[in-house]
């Protein structure tokens, strides 16, 4: 065991070739934009899909054609969009234009919320981490729990009877 690596330079020293330029491409992430300057997500939270496109601009945030503040009036809604802004540390950088399918306004600014984080570490790959870290990337998966045969909801049962 003569060749072992114990420091970051000596890993280097041993990858050359072909396997350097394999590691290089794992640590360097490329900006995911289309012809028009625009990234591209999908945010999924409970039924809602939100289509999202982000592109640079003023911050002007449009959902369904409607203003965010019409769209979604109330603020708690509106504070749930602007956090993947405020923890990248790009507020108002970005013109946001979402379209959303399914589910309530509370799924839908739920996942409106999660394909704007998508959109932005496509944008911008070091925004990955702070996003990755606040937890803004990983889909909430609950959703809501079938109704089964022989009870009145999900899980409630009928009323017992013992006469």
């Amino acid at each position: 065991m003569s060749d072992q690596i114990n420091s970051l330079e000596d890993l280097q020293a041993a990858v050359t070739g072909e396997d350097a330029v394999v590691m290089e491409a794992v640590i360097h992430r490329e900006p995911v934009r289309d012809d028009l300057g625009r990234s591209y997500a999908t945010g999924k939270r409970k039924d809602a899909v939100a289509r999202v496109w982000i592109r640079p601009g003023s911050g002007k945030v449009t959902v369904n054609g409607r203003e965010m503040a019409k769209y979604f009036a109330r603020p708690v809604l509106q504070m749930v969009l602007r956090q993947p802004f405020d923890v990248a540390g790009v507020a108002g950088e970005f013109d946001v234009m979402a379209t959303v399918k399914g589910g309530g306004l509370s799924g839908q600014a739920g996942a409106v919320k999660h394909g704007i984080s998508k959109a932005l570490q496509l944008y911008e790959p070091s925004l990955r981490g702070a996003l990755k870290a606040a937890g803004f990337l990983t889909r909430d998966s609950r959703v809501v729990e079938r109704k089964k045969y022989g009870k009145r909801k999900a899980r409630r049962s009928f009323q017992f009877s013992k006469r």
